[in-house]
């Protein structure tokens, strides 16, 4: 039996400060990429990848900023799009799928998809290796409402692992959402929980919506509707237990996905929902 290490972290153990930021938009994102759930950079490539929601094709595509166009798509071959909702990228620039929306909590063929290769390779259909796993505290199918705590929307690759990060969806919503830990590799494993936090108790503001890593500082980011959060100084994969700075991007939509342009600027974009999203944008991040 994996033995479970559980940390309940308190706010006031760490340095928690909070500043406003104001995104830019950078472009009105092509039509192919209206229900944008997942972007990412990857080393040496011009590109910012993107993947769309579930009801979608199972399409990797390659957006360029400065024509504001789709200039690659790439079908995964041994993927279905149950519910594509995050991109991450290792060291090395493999690329990752997280197919693991989970919005009625009842979910048991959630998988990671890896993309090896990707700018080495011009095809425009590749395979992907699989990774697939349950959650160890997860025993109904669907739990109780109020136990609504397993849908994923944000993920990160870090030393060998994946860690995913849950949207809180609880009937009584306060906040609490959870990470999990699996390795990144291929196979089938059982997501170890190694800890819980809040941020915050408001359901449209707090839920977490998408991840990113800066791999070079180990900086952390996690973002919500209207707010980022940056993590740093932490031990190992205690990721709350360093500093905690909140963002608030005086900007509500439907936000799904952020990654690091560069140590002090992040992309983000939003899905489109009627006349509104569909938008990338970047955030200056304090220097400090």
């Amino acid at each position: 039996m994996i033995r479970i290490f559980l940390i309940i972290t308190f706010i006031l153990s760490v340095a928690n400060c909070q500043q406003s930021g104001k995104i830019k938009l950078i472009a009105s994102l092509p039509g192919s990429v209206d229900e944008v759930s997942g972007i990412e950079l990857i080393p040496n490539s011009d590109l910012v990848w993107m993947i769309n929601d579930s009801g979608n094709s199972n399409t990797l595509y390659g957006y360029d900023i400065v024509s504001n166009s789709i200039e690659r798509t790439i079908r995964i071959s041994n993927a279905m799009n149950r519910d594509w909702e995050d991109l991450a990228t290792d060291t090395l620039g493999n690329l990752y799928i997280g197919d693991f929306g989970n919005n009625k909590n009842k979910r048991k063929d959630l998988t990671i998809y890896g993309i090896t290769g990707l700018l080495n390779n011009t095809n425009d259909e590749l395979e992907a290796s699989v990774t697939t796993f349950t959650f160890e505290d997860q025993k109904k199918f669907p739990p109780k409402s109020k136990k609504f705590n397993f849908d994923v929307e944000a993920f990160i690759h870090l030393n060998d692992h994946f860690y995913l990060f849950t949207k809180n969806r609880s009937s009584k919503f306060d906040g609490v959402f959870k990470v999990y830990r699996i390795p990144a590799e291929e196979g089938h494993f059982t997501a170890e929980l190694i800890d819980q936090y809040s941020f915050c108790d408001q359901k449209k503001e707090c839920q977490i919506t998408s991840s990113a890593i800066h791999h070079d500082t180990g900086t952390l980011a996690l973002l919500s509707s209207n707010k980022v959060w940056l993590l740093k100084n932490y031990h190992q994969d205690r990721f709350f237990s360093g500093d905690i700075l909140t963002i608030e991007l005086d900007h509500h939509s439907q936000k799904e996905s952020i990654t690091f342009k560069s140590l002090n600027e992040i992309y983000i974009a939003d899905e489109r929902y009627g006349i509104e999203g569909g938008n990338l944008y970047s955030l200056k991040l304090p220097s400090h």
